[in-house]
């Protein structure tokens, strides 16, 4: 089986590759010839990943996956919520989003946060929806070297390591994309 994960992000694309069983072809926006930025223009992250999935679907004919993922602070009502990739500005770049982000939440008490993804799978000519969502708190400082955007400043519930301390291995376990991506997993597989 083949399936177009419609992503730019490397990262994302690596962590992704580990959670995929081998008896699906994962196919990269590159191996398909798409080079363009996909529509990113609504104003919640399902309907995002939504958007760039059907983008793909109807302009390349692809049976094709995409997420959207946001980080979601309580003290914040939300944000950066659909706008975490560009909290900063139009740059997307994490240090920057991050500082922005910490220097928000410095008077507040409350830090809760969660991670929320969400697949969009175009396949078979129906779209499903697949939602990982992992708990945790904003810590005041960025800790640790791996992982990507604001994994060194959260710290998921039950655990003392950032996302950027753990292996990724780990991270995928209880991660919000490793949630999701679970879920498609047992859709694909029933």
């Amino acid at each position: 089986m083949k399936l177009v994960f419609a992503t730019n992000n490397l990262n994302k694309l690596k962590e992704v590759q580990g959670l995929i069983p081998e008896n699906i072809k994962l196919l990269s926006l590159t191996d398909i010839g798409c080079f363009e930025d996909i529509p990113e223009t609504k104003n919640s992250i399902e309907a995002n990943a939504i958007q760039k999935a059907t983008y793909i679907k109807d302009n390349y004919g692809y049976d094709c996956f995409t997420d959207d993922t946001g980080l979601e602070v309580d003290a914040l009502h939300g944000e950066p919520g659909v706008f975490s990739a560009r909290y900063a500005g139009e740059q997307r770049n994490a240090n920057d989003n991050m500082d922005k982000l910490l220097d928000a939440l410095k008077k507040q008490t409350n830090r809760n946060a969660q991670f929320k993804t969400v697949i969009a799978l175009h396949f078979n000519n129906k779209l499903q929806t697949f939602t990982g969502i992992c708990t945790g708190e904003i810590i005041k400082v960025k800790q640790g070297e791996n992982g990507f955007g604001y994994d060194p400043i959260f710290k998921p519930n039950g655990f003392e390591l950032t996302f950027a301390e753990m292996d990724l291995s780990v991270k995928n376990k209880i991660g919000h994309r490793g949630k999701a991506i679970q879920l498609l997993i047992e859709f694909l597989n029933t």
